[in-house]
């Protein structure tokens, strides 16, 4: 995931999280500490990274491996540093935090060159060893909206419901308009992995005054004209598109894209 870097941010990528973690089996226990340790990350991220006039990027990667979870939150801003004009306790108490949940923990980078925080957490509450190294990704150029790369078709649904729940609540959605977004979300799911060569989803939601934006590509040539046509319901006679506030297809860069909007009740 790719999103700014603002505090209202970090509900996104721990519910997230919060999907994939339960989608690969972690238990209960598990979920909470991932959830405390990825808030305090990107909170470092957000307090610390950028200038209070500047917009910045914040990166969460996610690697599920076979007892554990890997996950690296990633900026490209000033460096961790302490400030005193923030009314937060100090940051070494965070990442004191960060490594007493996490099974291992690193951090690198230095002023000026962005921060990197690599946690490895089991899925079951027991100890296990082991180091990954990651290469920091290049910065998107996007910091308007929420990017999401999935690589695993079974993980779509419980990371792009669980985003998109969080961002639409920001509206105050009515509860059945969410649950018409889950609706389309499951069968976006369903649908994307077929329509990318390699497999791998990739998703950006806009976070408009008018609602949210869910923006599905590049995909394929006439990809999403054929996802588009995976929300038909020839047994009813309609289609799951009806659901959506706004539903279209768009030729940009790299190929094709399906554009769905959830509108906010003031839009």
């Amino acid at each position: 995931m790719s999103l700014p870097a603002r505090a209202e941010n970090v509900a996104v990528v721990r519910h997230a999280l919060a999907g994939l973690a339960d989608r690969i089996g972690m238990d209960e226990p598990g979920i909470a500490d991932l959830k405390t340790v990825v808030t305090e990350a990107c909170m470092n991220v957000i307090v610390h990274a950028y200038p209070d006039d500047e917009p910045g990027l914040l990166e969460v990667e996610a690697l599920p491996e076979a007892a554990s979870l890997t996950v690296v939150v990633r900026d490209y801003g000033m460096g961790i540093r302490p400030r005193p004009d923030v009314d937060r306790p100090s940051l070494r108490i965070g990442l004191t935090l960060i490594a007493a949940l996490s099974t291992s923990f690193e951090i690198k980078g230095g002023v000026g060159r962005g921060t990197e925080i690599t946690m490895q957490l089991p899925l079951e509450a027991r100890d296990e060893g082991g180091e990954r190294e990651h290469a920091a990704a290049a910065a998107p150029v996007r910091v308007d909206a929420t990017e999401i790369r999935v690589g695993s078709a079974e993980l779509v649904a419980p990371v792009l419901s669980r985003a998109l729940a969080a961002l639409a609540a920001r509206h105050e959605i009515s509860v059945d308009r969410i649950s018409d977004a889950m609706l389309l979300s499951d069968a976006i799911s369903a649908g994307a992995p077929k329509v990318f060569k390699d497999g791998r989803v990739r998703l950006s939601i806009a976070d408009r005054s008018e609602g949210v934006e869910l923006r599905i590509g590049p995909m394929e040539s006439g990809g999403a004209e054929r996802l588009r046509g995976s929300f038909e319901l020839p047994e009813v006679g309609g289609s799951i598109e009806a659901l959506a506030d706004e539903l279209r297809v768009e030729q940009g860069d790299g190929g094709d894209f399906l554009v769905v909007g959830i509108a906010s009740p003031a839009a």
